[in-house]
């Protein structure tokens, strides 16, 4: 076995602080970053080509490196890195030393392929990972059919997203379009459209019924929904608040939502 990467002006080391930190360098390289083993797991499991992997034998223990050749297929290029040189490119603290680079999985929003009846999680101009990978989250747990990202200010794929969403990035359909292709997409295949947000013609959110098709439109932290898009919706609602704030983190607020469309649907495929 070679000896293991030990320098940070090695040029794959090099490069890989370029993809962590440039979303223009994923793009034109087709790449991105996965950090863990589940992370990977998950990657893996959902059908990502991972070219790539960087493991630290010291924080890897010694009974996950079977697991991770089971994870891996042959064509995958496989190196050793010194602890200093991982800790180097990690970007989560009590790292477990594996790292690699992966293909997404780069949609269009005519290539989904959806249900009869789709639950889908609209987010307008989401410009923090976290965010988007907490709802993520809650699409994974809730089972919805797409995320779907209008003209978004961060890279679906980017690291952080990945793993704020521990890797539910790769379990659930996602897709960045403009909000003009989706608010026409969505009636030519009549899904009903809900905007989340403040307005005086607002109606609380558990008075509408989602077990049809449905899109729930959810804004960012610090504006919501553009007034353009609010105004296409065929729905405007609210959760109302019953303490001194206005309003819930936008992950929250989606996961409420999300899991009100899904007890109405299971209430309803049990009568």
């Amino acid at each position: 076995m070679p000896d293991p990467i030990s320098s940070p002006q090695n040029p794959r080391i090099k490069n890989l602080l370029r993809l962590q930190q440039k979303s223009a360098e994923r793009r034109a390289q087709g790449l991105t970053i996965i950090e863990g083993l589940r992370e990977l797991t998950i990657a893996r499991a959902a059908g990502v080509a991972v070219p790539t992997v960087f493991v630290c034998a010291e924080l890897l223990p010694a009974a996950k490196h079977a697991e991770l050749r089971q994870v891996l297929d042959a064509a995958t290029e496989w190196f050793d890195v010194s602890r200093a040189v991982f800790e180097k490119v990690a970007y989560r603290e009590g790292s477990d030393g594996v790292l690699a680079l992966a293909k997404p999985p780069l949609r269009r929003l005519q290539e989904l392929e959806l249900p009869a009846n789709p639950l889908l999680l609209v987010l307008e101009a989401v410009e923090k990972p976290g965010n988007l990978g907490a709802v993520l989250r809650t699409a994974d747990a809730a089972q919805a059919d797409a995320v779907i990202v209008c003209d978004p200010r961060t890279d679906l794929f980017n690291p952080n997203a990945i793993r704020s969403s521990i890797g539910c990035v790769f379990t659930v359909p996602v897709v960045a379009t403009t909000r003009e292709e989706l608010l026409g997409w969505c009636h030519e295949h009549n899904i009903r459209t809900y905007a989340a947000a403040l307005t005086p013609v607002a109606k609380p959110y558990t008075d509408f019924d989602y077990c049809g098709p449905t899109a729930l439109f959810m804004g960012t932290e610090a504006d919501g929904l553009t007034p353009e898009l609010i105004a296409a919706c065929d729905h405007t609602i609210i959760i109302p608040m019953r303490g001194y704030i206005d309003s819930l983190n936008v992950s929250t607020a989606t996961a409420v939502l999300t899991f009100e469309a899904v007890r109405q649907r299971d209430v309803a495929a049990q009568r």
